[in-house]
Protein backbone atom coordinates (compact mmCIF):
# COMPACT_ATOMS: atom_id res chain seq x y z
CA UNK A 1 0.00 0.00 0.00
CA UNK A 2 1.57 2.97 -1.03
CA UNK A 3 1.87 6.17 1.46
CA UNK A 4 0.07 9.43 0.52
CA UNK A 5 -0.48 12.80 2.09
CA UNK A 6 2.08 14.67 4.93
CA UNK A 7 4.33 11.95 5.98
CA UNK A 8 5.06 11.00 2.27
CA UNK A 9 5.95 14.62 0.74
CA UNK A 10 8.36 15.34 4.27
CA UNK A 11 10.12 11.46 3.26
CA UNK A 12 10.39 12.75 -0.42
CA UNK A 13 11.06 16.14 0.40
CA UNK A 14 14.21 14.60 3.14
CA UNK A 15 15.19 12.35 0.23
CA UNK A 16 15.89 14.98 -2.17
CA UNK A 17 17.56 17.09 -0.06
CA UNK A 18 19.84 14.28 0.50
CA UNK A 19 20.59 13.33 -2.51
CA UNK A 20 21.25 17.13 -3.33
CA UNK A 21 23.72 17.48 -0.53
CA UNK A 22 25.60 14.27 -1.71
CA UNK A 23 25.81 16.05 -5.17
CA UNK A 24 27.68 19.19 -3.64
CA UNK A 25 29.74 16.31 -1.38
CA UNK A 26 30.55 14.54 -4.90
CA UNK A 27 31.92 17.92 -6.58
CA UNK A 28 33.68 19.15 -3.63
CA UNK A 29 35.31 15.98 -3.15
CA UNK A 30 36.71 15.97 -6.50
CA UNK A 31 38.91 18.71 -5.32
CA UNK A 32 43.03 17.80 -3.97
CA UNK A 33 42.10 15.69 -0.55
CA UNK A 34 42.04 17.48 2.89
CA UNK A 35 45.44 15.79 3.46
CA UNK A 36 46.93 17.24 0.48
CA UNK A 37 48.41 20.38 2.01
CA UNK A 38 49.94 23.61 -0.13
CA UNK A 39 51.24 25.89 2.46
CA UNK A 40 49.27 29.20 2.21
CA UNK A 41 46.26 30.33 3.41
CA UNK A 42 45.85 32.83 0.17
CA UNK A 43 43.11 31.34 -0.94
CA UNK A 44 40.82 30.96 1.99
CA UNK A 45 41.45 34.12 3.13
CA UNK A 46 40.60 35.51 -0.59
CA UNK A 47 37.01 34.21 -0.11
CA UNK A 48 36.86 34.92 3.32
CA UNK A 49 37.26 38.56 2.40
CA UNK A 50 34.72 38.48 -0.85
CA UNK A 51 32.55 37.12 1.84
CA UNK A 52 32.84 39.54 4.36
CA UNK A 53 34.99 37.90 6.92
CA UNK A 54 32.71 35.31 8.46
CA UNK A 55 34.90 34.18 10.87
CA UNK A 56 35.68 37.58 12.66
CA UNK A 57 31.64 37.01 13.29
CA UNK A 58 32.34 35.03 16.53
CA UNK A 59 34.68 34.43 19.53
CA UNK A 60 37.33 31.41 18.50
CA UNK A 61 38.27 28.79 20.52
CA UNK A 62 41.04 26.83 18.07
CA UNK A 63 41.78 22.80 18.85
CA UNK A 64 44.86 21.23 17.33
CA UNK A 65 47.27 18.23 18.58
CA UNK A 66 47.57 14.66 17.35
CA UNK A 67 45.32 13.03 19.53
CA UNK A 68 42.15 14.07 21.26
CA UNK A 69 41.05 16.87 19.13
CA UNK A 70 37.78 15.90 18.37
CA UNK A 71 36.77 14.79 21.95
CA UNK A 72 38.12 17.94 23.20
CA UNK A 73 36.36 19.95 21.02
CA UNK A 74 32.79 18.43 21.37
CA UNK A 75 33.70 18.83 24.85
CA UNK A 76 34.17 22.51 25.03
CA UNK A 77 30.85 23.05 22.45
CA UNK A 78 29.26 21.01 25.42
CA UNK A 79 30.45 22.85 27.87
CA UNK A 80 29.97 26.26 26.06
CA UNK A 81 26.57 25.64 25.30
CA UNK A 82 25.55 24.75 28.63
CA UNK A 83 26.12 28.15 29.97
CA UNK A 84 23.64 29.53 27.31
CA UNK A 85 25.62 31.05 24.19
CA UNK A 86 25.12 29.36 20.51
CA UNK A 87 27.48 27.34 18.99
CA UNK A 88 29.26 26.16 15.96
CA UNK A 89 31.77 23.59 15.69
CA UNK A 90 34.58 22.41 13.13
CA UNK A 91 35.59 18.68 13.21
CA UNK A 92 37.09 16.40 10.68
CA UNK A 93 36.58 13.62 9.38
CA UNK A 94 33.11 13.16 9.98
CA UNK A 95 31.77 9.10 10.34
CA UNK A 96 28.60 8.77 8.72
CA UNK A 97 27.32 11.86 6.58
CA UNK A 98 29.44 14.86 5.79
CA UNK A 99 26.73 17.39 7.40
CA UNK A 100 28.50 16.42 10.47
CA UNK A 101 31.33 18.30 9.92
CA UNK A 102 29.54 21.25 10.43
CA UNK A 103 27.60 21.66 13.74
CA UNK A 104 25.49 24.40 15.22
CA UNK A 105 24.11 23.96 18.88
CA UNK A 106 25.86 20.62 18.76
CA UNK A 107 23.15 19.34 15.41
CA UNK A 108 25.34 18.11 12.52
CA UNK A 109 23.57 21.15 10.06
CA UNK A 110 21.04 19.97 7.92
CA UNK A 111 21.14 18.43 3.97
CA UNK A 112 19.21 22.14 2.96
CA UNK A 113 21.65 24.08 5.03
CA UNK A 114 24.20 22.12 3.69
CA UNK A 115 22.99 23.00 0.02
CA UNK A 116 22.26 26.50 0.81
CA UNK A 117 25.24 27.35 2.13
CA UNK A 118 27.28 25.87 -0.42
CA UNK A 119 25.48 27.84 -3.46
CA UNK A 120 25.98 31.21 -1.20
CA UNK A 121 29.50 30.38 -0.93
CA UNK A 122 29.74 28.97 -4.68
CA UNK A 123 30.50 32.50 -6.74
CA UNK A 124 33.26 33.43 -4.37
CA UNK A 125 35.35 30.10 -4.34
CA UNK A 126 34.80 30.20 -8.19
CA UNK A 127 36.07 33.47 -8.50
CA UNK A 128 39.58 32.85 -6.13
CA UNK A 129 39.85 29.32 -8.29
CA UNK A 130 39.63 31.40 -11.52
CA UNK A 131 42.26 33.75 -10.20
CA UNK A 132 44.32 31.54 -9.15
CA UNK A 133 44.03 29.43 -11.93
CA UNK A 134 45.29 32.24 -14.03
CA UNK A 135 48.24 32.82 -12.09
CA UNK A 136 48.95 29.53 -12.85
CA UNK A 137 47.96 28.42 -9.04
CA UNK A 138 45.84 25.22 -7.72
CA UNK A 139 42.01 25.88 -6.93
CA UNK A 140 40.91 25.70 -3.02
CA UNK A 141 40.88 22.15 -1.80
CA UNK A 142 38.45 20.00 -0.28
CA UNK A 143 39.11 21.42 3.10
CA UNK A 144 39.35 24.48 1.92
CA UNK A 145 35.75 24.64 0.79
CA UNK A 146 34.30 23.48 3.82
CA UNK A 147 36.71 25.44 6.14
CA UNK A 148 35.02 28.54 4.01
CA UNK A 149 31.35 26.64 4.43
CA UNK A 150 32.04 26.03 7.88
CA UNK A 151 32.53 29.74 8.70
CA UNK A 152 29.55 30.86 6.38
CA UNK A 153 27.03 28.92 8.54
CA UNK A 154 28.74 29.91 11.40
CA UNK A 155 28.14 33.73 10.65
CA UNK A 156 24.77 33.18 9.15
CA UNK A 157 23.17 31.01 12.24
CA UNK A 158 24.59 33.16 13.70
CA UNK A 159 27.25 31.36 16.74
CA UNK A 160 28.77 33.31 19.59
CA UNK A 161 31.42 30.81 19.96
CA UNK A 162 32.68 28.49 17.31
CA UNK A 163 35.13 25.45 18.05
CA UNK A 164 37.19 24.86 15.23
CA UNK A 165 39.37 22.01 15.34
CA UNK A 166 42.48 21.94 12.84
CA UNK A 167 42.41 19.74 9.54
CA UNK A 168 46.19 18.90 9.55
CA UNK A 169 48.65 20.69 11.74
CA UNK A 170 48.29 24.46 12.15
CA UNK A 171 50.46 27.19 10.69
CA UNK A 172 49.31 26.33 6.82
CA UNK A 173 45.84 24.55 7.90
CA UNK A 174 42.93 26.48 5.91
CA UNK A 175 40.86 26.82 9.79
CA UNK A 176 44.21 29.12 10.61
CA UNK A 177 42.75 32.42 8.72
CA UNK A 178 40.48 32.78 12.06
CA UNK A 179 41.92 34.00 15.07
CA UNK A 180 41.20 31.96 17.84
CA UNK A 181 41.14 33.84 21.42
CA UNK A 182 41.83 30.44 23.17
CA UNK A 183 43.87 27.88 21.48
CA UNK A 184 44.38 24.48 22.86
CA UNK A 185 47.09 21.91 22.38
CA UNK A 186 46.32 18.28 22.60
CA UNK A 187 49.33 15.94 23.19
CA UNK A 188 51.60 16.13 20.16
CA UNK A 189 53.07 12.51 18.92
CA UNK A 190 54.40 11.77 15.67
CA UNK A 191 52.02 11.24 12.86
CA UNK A 192 51.27 12.95 8.95
CA UNK A 193 55.33 12.79 9.02
CA UNK A 194 55.00 13.33 5.33
CA UNK A 195 53.04 16.64 5.84
CA UNK A 196 54.41 17.88 9.32
CA UNK A 197 57.96 16.96 9.66
CA UNK A 198 59.66 13.56 10.36
CA UNK A 199 60.61 15.10 14.27
CA UNK A 200 58.49 15.80 17.43
CA UNK A 201 59.95 19.88 16.85
CA UNK A 202 59.27 19.71 13.39
CA UNK A 203 55.26 18.99 14.05
CA UNK A 204 55.12 20.91 17.42
CA UNK A 205 56.37 23.82 15.25
CA UNK A 206 53.75 23.33 12.92
CA UNK A 207 50.87 23.21 15.38
CA UNK A 208 51.89 26.04 17.33
CA UNK A 209 51.01 28.18 14.82
CA UNK A 210 47.43 28.53 15.85
CA UNK A 211 48.72 30.81 18.70
CA UNK A 212 47.80 34.59 17.98
CA UNK A 213 48.63 37.26 19.31
CA UNK A 214 47.58 37.87 23.19
CA UNK A 215 45.64 34.97 22.87
CA UNK A 216 45.43 32.26 25.47
CA UNK A 217 47.27 28.86 24.69
CA UNK A 218 45.92 25.71 27.29
CA UNK A 219 49.00 23.15 26.88
CA UNK A 220 48.48 19.12 27.41
CA UNK A 221 51.31 17.47 29.01
CA UNK A 222 54.06 17.51 26.37
CA UNK A 223 57.57 16.10 25.59
CA UNK A 224 60.12 18.24 26.77
CA UNK A 225 61.15 19.28 23.29
CA UNK A 226 57.84 20.16 22.23
CA UNK A 227 57.02 21.90 25.15
CA UNK A 228 59.87 24.38 24.42
CA UNK A 229 58.95 25.05 20.80
CA UNK A 230 55.17 26.07 22.06
CA UNK A 231 56.50 27.91 25.05
CA UNK A 232 58.98 29.96 22.48
CA UNK A 233 55.94 30.34 19.83
CA UNK A 234 53.38 31.33 22.82
CA UNK A 235 56.13 33.91 23.81
CA UNK A 236 56.59 35.50 20.24
CA UNK A 237 52.94 36.00 20.17
CA UNK A 238 52.23 37.55 23.86
CA UNK A 239 50.26 34.49 24.60
CA UNK A 240 49.03 33.55 28.77
CA UNK A 241 50.29 29.97 28.58
CA UNK A 242 48.12 27.29 30.83
CA UNK A 243 49.81 24.25 31.35
CA UNK A 244 48.88 20.78 32.34
CA UNK A 245 50.58 19.73 35.10
CA UNK A 246 51.14 23.30 37.01
CA UNK A 247 48.20 25.77 36.76
CA UNK A 248 45.84 22.76 35.53
CA UNK A 249 45.74 18.78 36.81
CA UNK A 250 43.46 15.99 37.02
CA UNK A 251 43.57 15.48 40.95
CA UNK A 252 41.94 12.15 41.16
CA UNK A 253 39.53 9.83 38.48
CA UNK A 254 37.86 6.72 39.07
CA UNK A 255 36.13 4.42 36.80
CA UNK A 256 32.98 4.28 36.89
CA UNK A 257 29.84 2.97 35.10
CA UNK A 258 29.57 3.99 31.96
CA UNK A 259 33.07 6.32 32.09
CA UNK A 260 34.66 7.95 34.87
CA UNK A 261 34.61 10.26 37.68
CA UNK A 262 36.71 13.27 38.11
CA UNK A 263 38.25 15.53 40.61
CA UNK A 264 39.85 18.35 38.11
CA UNK A 265 42.08 21.63 39.17
CA UNK A 266 40.96 24.04 36.45
CA UNK A 267 42.13 27.62 36.59
CA UNK A 268 39.18 29.09 38.96
CA UNK A 269 39.74 26.05 41.54
CA UNK A 270 38.71 22.32 42.06
CA UNK A 271 35.46 20.39 40.32
CA UNK A 272 34.81 17.62 42.31
CA UNK A 273 32.61 14.42 41.54
CA UNK A 274 32.94 15.27 37.19
CA UNK A 275 31.26 12.64 36.05
CA UNK A 276 32.50 12.22 32.07
CA UNK A 277 30.49 9.38 30.18
CA UNK A 278 34.23 8.26 28.17
CA UNK A 279 36.31 5.82 29.22
CA UNK A 280 40.03 5.95 29.48
CA UNK A 281 42.33 8.18 30.64
CA UNK A 282 42.97 10.52 28.26
CA UNK A 283 39.42 11.12 28.35
CA UNK A 284 40.21 12.63 31.39
CA UNK A 285 43.25 15.25 30.48
CA UNK A 286 40.45 15.88 27.04
CA UNK A 287 38.74 17.21 29.90
CA UNK A 288 41.01 18.89 31.77
CA UNK A 289 41.58 21.20 28.49
CA UNK A 290 38.28 21.60 27.75
CA UNK A 291 37.19 22.77 31.44
CA UNK A 292 40.42 25.11 30.92
CA UNK A 293 39.56 26.79 27.58
CA UNK A 294 35.90 27.55 28.69
CA UNK A 295 37.14 29.38 31.74
CA UNK A 296 39.74 31.18 29.93
CA UNK A 297 37.48 31.97 27.46
CA UNK A 298 34.08 32.71 29.29
CA UNK A 299 35.31 34.38 32.65
CA UNK A 300 39.04 35.24 31.99
CA UNK A 301 40.32 32.15 34.45
CA UNK A 302 38.17 32.78 36.86
CA UNK A 303 35.61 29.75 38.67
CA UNK A 304 32.59 28.35 36.48
CA UNK A 305 29.45 27.22 38.14
CA UNK A 306 29.83 23.50 39.26
CA UNK A 307 26.64 22.39 38.48
CA UNK A 308 26.73 23.80 34.80
CA UNK A 309 30.32 22.16 34.73
CA UNK A 310 28.67 18.88 35.34
CA UNK A 311 25.41 18.92 33.79
CA UNK A 312 27.66 19.91 30.55
CA UNK A 313 29.89 17.23 31.17
CA UNK A 314 27.53 14.26 31.85
CA UNK A 315 26.23 14.84 28.30
CA UNK A 316 29.63 14.37 26.39
CA UNK A 317 29.67 12.04 23.45
CA UNK A 318 32.27 11.25 21.28
CA UNK A 319 30.98 9.11 18.59
CA UNK A 320 33.92 6.35 17.39
CA UNK A 321 35.97 6.51 20.41
CA UNK A 322 35.53 3.62 22.74
CA UNK A 323 32.13 3.49 21.42
CA UNK A 324 29.89 -0.17 22.11
CA UNK A 325 28.29 -0.52 18.63
CA UNK A 326 27.04 -3.95 19.83
CA UNK A 327 26.41 -6.54 22.69
CA UNK A 328 26.60 -10.54 22.63
CA UNK A 329 29.64 -10.39 21.73
CA UNK A 330 30.42 -6.77 22.82
CA UNK A 331 31.92 -4.94 19.59
CA UNK A 332 33.95 -1.62 20.59
CA UNK A 333 35.07 0.59 17.55
CA UNK A 334 37.91 3.19 18.28
CA UNK A 335 39.59 5.46 15.56
CA UNK A 336 43.20 5.25 16.96
CA UNK A 337 45.35 5.43 14.28
CA UNK A 338 48.58 6.54 15.27
CA UNK A 339 50.68 4.39 18.10
CA UNK A 340 50.12 7.04 20.74
CA UNK A 341 46.44 7.07 20.16
CA UNK A 342 46.83 3.14 20.18
CA UNK A 343 48.96 2.88 23.32
CA UNK A 344 45.85 4.95 25.38
CA UNK A 345 43.33 2.67 23.63
CA UNK A 346 44.78 -0.04 24.87
CA UNK A 347 45.09 0.99 28.03
CA UNK A 348 41.36 2.17 28.38
CA UNK A 349 40.17 -1.01 27.35
CA UNK A 350 42.12 -2.92 30.36
CA UNK A 351 41.29 -0.01 32.94
CA UNK A 352 37.39 0.08 31.71
CA UNK A 353 36.26 -3.85 30.67
CA UNK A 354 36.79 -6.95 31.62
CA UNK A 355 37.66 -8.58 28.56
CA UNK A 356 38.62 -12.35 29.18
CA UNK A 357 39.41 -12.86 24.95
CA UNK A 358 39.39 -10.01 22.97
CA UNK A 359 39.93 -10.23 18.97
CA UNK A 360 41.01 -7.12 17.07
CA UNK A 361 39.73 -5.90 13.40
CA UNK A 362 42.40 -3.44 12.16
CA UNK A 363 42.90 -1.48 8.72
CA UNK A 364 45.29 1.19 8.50
CA UNK A 365 45.90 3.98 6.19
CA UNK A 366 49.35 3.17 4.05
CA UNK A 367 50.57 6.52 5.00
CA UNK A 368 50.59 5.37 8.71
CA UNK A 369 52.73 3.40 11.04
CA UNK A 370 51.40 -0.16 10.87
CA UNK A 371 53.75 -1.58 13.08
CA UNK A 372 53.87 0.86 15.44
CA UNK A 373 50.34 0.55 16.05
CA UNK A 374 50.15 -3.02 15.63
CA UNK A 375 52.37 -3.70 18.72
CA UNK A 376 50.63 -1.05 20.44
CA UNK A 377 47.97 -3.16 20.35
CA UNK A 378 49.83 -6.63 20.84
CA UNK A 379 49.20 -7.21 24.26
CA UNK A 380 45.62 -6.46 24.09
CA UNK A 381 44.82 -8.82 21.61
CA UNK A 382 44.14 -12.69 21.93
CA UNK A 383 44.04 -12.80 17.34
CA UNK A 384 43.82 -10.06 14.91
CA UNK A 385 41.65 -10.41 12.02
CA UNK A 386 43.38 -7.95 8.80
CA UNK A 387 40.79 -6.25 6.73
CA UNK A 388 40.37 -3.09 4.00
CA UNK A 389 37.91 -0.32 3.95
CA UNK A 390 36.36 2.01 2.07
CA UNK A 391 39.39 4.19 0.91
CA UNK A 392 41.74 4.34 -2.36
CA UNK A 393 44.98 5.51 0.69
CA UNK A 394 44.09 2.27 2.78
CA UNK A 395 46.87 -0.29 2.92
CA UNK A 396 47.15 -3.68 0.83
CA UNK A 397 45.35 -5.77 3.05
CA UNK A 398 48.40 -7.95 2.67
CA UNK A 399 51.19 -5.69 3.14
CA UNK A 400 48.97 -5.16 6.25
CA UNK A 401 49.12 -8.96 7.17
CA UNK A 402 52.85 -9.44 6.63
CA UNK A 403 53.64 -6.15 9.33
CA UNK A 404 50.91 -8.03 11.74
CA UNK A 405 52.42 -11.70 11.26
CA UNK A 406 55.57 -10.03 12.26
CA UNK A 407 54.45 -8.12 15.68
CA UNK A 408 51.82 -11.26 16.58
CA UNK A 409 53.16 -14.26 14.83
CA UNK A 410 51.58 -16.18 12.16
CA UNK A 411 49.12 -18.40 14.51
CA UNK A 412 47.33 -15.16 15.77
CA UNK A 413 46.78 -13.42 12.28
CA UNK A 414 43.40 -13.81 10.09
CA UNK A 415 42.97 -11.92 6.86
CA UNK A 416 39.76 -10.70 5.36
CA UNK A 417 39.63 -8.52 2.52
CA UNK A 418 36.21 -7.31 3.25
CA UNK A 419 35.10 -5.56 6.41
CA UNK A 420 31.90 -7.90 7.51
CA UNK A 421 33.67 -10.66 6.63
CA UNK A 422 36.05 -9.37 9.35
CA UNK A 423 34.19 -8.76 11.73
CA UNK A 424 31.97 -11.96 11.59
CA UNK A 425 35.58 -13.95 11.81
CA UNK A 426 36.39 -11.86 14.89
CA UNK A 427 33.25 -12.97 16.72
CA UNK A 428 34.04 -15.96 16.09
CA UNK A 429 36.78 -16.24 16.75
CA UNK A 430 36.24 -14.34 20.28
CA UNK A 431 33.91 -16.50 21.14
CA UNK A 432 35.81 -20.08 19.88
CA UNK A 433 37.59 -19.76 23.64
CA UNK A 434 35.49 -17.52 25.90
CA UNK A 435 31.68 -17.61 26.09
CA UNK A 436 31.97 -14.79 28.81
CA UNK A 437 33.48 -11.99 28.60
CA UNK A 438 34.13 -12.17 24.85
CA UNK A 439 34.96 -8.85 22.87
CA UNK A 440 35.53 -7.56 19.29
CA UNK A 441 37.73 -4.17 19.03
CA UNK A 442 37.75 -2.65 15.41
CA UNK A 443 40.59 -0.12 15.10
CA UNK A 444 43.36 1.64 13.10
CA UNK A 445 41.51 4.54 11.16
CA UNK A 446 39.02 6.74 11.58
CA UNK A 447 37.27 5.35 7.91
CA UNK A 448 37.37 1.65 9.23
CA UNK A 449 35.27 2.41 12.25
CA UNK A 450 33.15 5.06 10.52
CA UNK A 451 32.38 1.93 8.14
CA UNK A 452 31.79 -0.38 11.01
CA UNK A 453 29.37 1.66 12.36
CA UNK A 454 27.26 1.88 9.49
CA UNK A 455 27.69 -1.76 8.83
CA UNK A 456 26.33 -1.96 12.73
CA UNK A 457 23.32 0.02 12.42
CA UNK A 458 25.38 3.11 14.16
CA UNK A 459 25.90 4.90 10.70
Amino acid sequence: MSRTGPEHQRDEAARAAREAADEVYAAILRRSPEHDIDPTLDRVRAVCELLGDPQRAFRVVHVTGTNGKTSTSRMVERLVREHGLRTGRFTSPHLTRVTERIAIDGEPISDERFVEVWQDVAPYVHLVDTRSAQAGQPQLSFFEVFTVMAFAAFADAPVDVAIIEVGLGGTWDSTNVADGEVAIITPIAMDHERYLGSTLVEIASEKSGIVKDGATLVLAHQHEDVEGVVLAAAAEHGARVVREDVELEVLERQVAVGGQMLTLRGLGGIYQDVFVPLHGEHQAHNALLALAAVEALLTGGAALDGDVVGAAFADVDSPGRLEIVRTSPTVLVDAAHNPAGAQALAAAVEEAFGFVRLVGVVGIMADKDPEGILAALEPLLAEVVVTGMSSPRAMDVDDLADVAIDVFGEDRVHVAARLDDAIDMAVQRAESEADRGAGVLVTGSIVLVADARVLLGRG
